[in-house]
């Protein structure tokens, strides 16, 4: 296995209130809005994307945010936990910021030799900040109240629950080229060979624990990496060789996309590398105005009013 597959290149959630969703993820995380577009199956929905500068694979977590949306429920057969890596010694930096801006926060806990601190968004979907020791090698932007030091880097990983185990790894190890790592308890861990970030995925086997539920607060997909449309492609065939029904490919105008429901049930994509989020504007402007499909342009008018706007940010609450 090469390592023009594998790697988290993204993971997708579903919201409620896209303000509130704004106000979290860049005000209280410092995560950059890069992107404000609508979801290409159902404009009438803003699809909102986190990450850094430039919108690094890897360094991307987006929302579905349907305002009123009814909770979901965590269980089997769905992606939990999501990840972000920090660097080592900036624990005590987001235990102090998220305590001031009134947002419970677990821990300190220490799993697989490395500290790590677990809070929810007001939607309730689960989320890390993690110690990397890798995480301070890789650029860190400066947000209000964020020095650049102490910056989320990017998502580290993400677990998925699942009642068997065993269909999940294969695809994670014969596919998507992820290694067997640790285990600790219930939870086993796959590390990508490759460098830099999104390379954790683990698995908690948590039979007969009741089954999730889409809604707010609930990963929809997590969307792996491809270099390219070739690799793409083979991983899209190893997957059909093994029965498992894989969407065609479907464009999303920032990077190319098939789809398919991996064996432990969670929804899985594989995302091409290019071309990228600065293909319809410029990095300085990136999540500055709403950029459509081409064919939802001549449709801007009644898109743009029939979606709820997004308030400046300001608080958390």
């Amino acid at each position: 296995m090469t390592m023009a597959i594998g790697r988290i290149h993204h993971i997708t959630a579903i919201a409620s209130a896209p303000d509130r969703n704004l106000a979290f993820y860049e005000g209280a995380l410092g995560l950059r809005l890069i992107k404000q577009t609508v979801n290409f199956d159902d404009p009438g929905v803003h699809h909102l994307y986190y990450g850094d500068e430039t919108g690094t694979p890897g360094t991307i977590l987006t929302f579905f945010p349907y305002p009123g949306a009814r909770a979901g429920r965590h269980g089997a057969g769905q992606a939990e936990e999501i990840a972000f890596a920090i660097p080592e010694g900036s624990l005590g930096f987001w235990q102090d910021r998220l305590a001031g801006l009134r947002l419970a926060v677990e821990g300190p806990a220490e799993r697989f030799g490395e500290r790590l601190i677990a809070l929810k968004d007001h939607d309730g979907l689960m989320l890390e900040l993690v110690e990397d020791e890798a995480a301070a090698a890789l650029p860190g932007r400066a947000a209000e109240g964020i020095p650049a030091e102490h910056a989320i880097r990017g998502l580290r990983g993400i677990a998925l629950w699942v009642e068997d185990a065993a269909g999940t790894a294969q695809v994670l190890t014969e596919v998507l080229g992820y290694e067997p790592g640790p285990v600790e308890g219930n939870r086993s861990r796959f590390v990508h060979p490759g460098a830099g970030l999104g390379r954790i995925v683990d698995l908690r086997a948590v039979s007969g624990f009741w089954a999730g539920a889409m809604g707010a607060g609930v990963v929809h997909h997590v969307a792996f990496r491809a270099a390219d449309d070739a690799a793409q492609a083979a991983a899209t065939a190893t997957l059909a060789a093994r029965g498992i029904r894989v969407t065609p490919q479907q464009d999303r105008t920032y990077f190319r996309s098939t789809y398919f429901r991996e064996p432990g049930g969670v929804l899985f994509e594989i995302a091409t590398d290019a071309p990228g989020f600065a293909i319809d504007e410029p990095v300085a402007a990136l999540g500055s105005r709403l950029m459509l499909p081409a064919r939802y342009e001549p449709h801007r008018t009644a898109i743009e009013a029939n979606l709820p706007r997004l308030r400046p940010v300001h608080d958390t609450a």
